[in-house]
């Protein structure tokens, strides 16, 4: 998966919706991307820039890839994921890709990092039996998956020093 932002104001994060079709996580709000490839080489930054490729059109060329967050296992099929962290060139234009991904949609990165924003769903932690994560955004309600991605992304941009935000800072200037 990445974590993809545009490099020009507001800084906005893509989300993609996943088709109803699909045999893994029908009808999902998730980030761009999707299961390692062979050809990959077990790289997560070759998949992440492969995958948001094939599902919104935007070449490995027009991302600088800043970091990565901390593995987290998708419990509903055991897979580790390695969230990617990258810095999309302005006027990128996103293309969707219809087999696997119905819609995108943005949201500012000051929306997310707002105090509060990724919040602990607390009836879905209960009921799962472990911490979940949620942001609510426009009539988007993201969680799951996603929603630990958003809290690890949070918590790693607000750690003193961060390394994520000052590598992510300089390449809004320099992409």
């Amino acid at each position: 998966m990445i974590f993809a932002v545009f490099a020009d104001e507001p800084h906005d994060v893509i989300f993609i919706e996943r088709a109803e079709h699909l045999r893994r996580h029908a009808g999902q709000i998730g980030l761009p991307g999707g299961t390692a490839d062979p050809l990959d080489a077990q790289n997560p930054v070759t998949t992440a820039l492969r995958e948001l490729e094939e599902e919104l059109g935007v070449p490995p060329e027009r991302v600088r890839v800043v970091g990565t967050l901390p593995q987290v296992e998708q419990v509903s099929n055991r897979f580790l994921v390695t969230p990617v962290v990258g810095v999309v060139r302005a006027g990128t234009l996103l293309t969707i890709d219809h087999a696997e991904t119905v819609g995108v949609f943005t949201v500012p990165l000051a929306a997310i990092l707002e105090p509060g924003a990724v919040y602990e769903d607390v009836e879905v932690s209960r009921a799962r039996g472990r911490k979940s994560y949620a942001l609510d955004y426009d009539e988007h309600h993201i969680w799951g998956l996603t929603g630990r991605i958003l809290q690890s992304f949070v918590d790693a941009w607000n750690a003193q020093p961060s390394q994520l935000r000052s590598d992510m800072e300089s390449a809004f200037v320099n992409i």
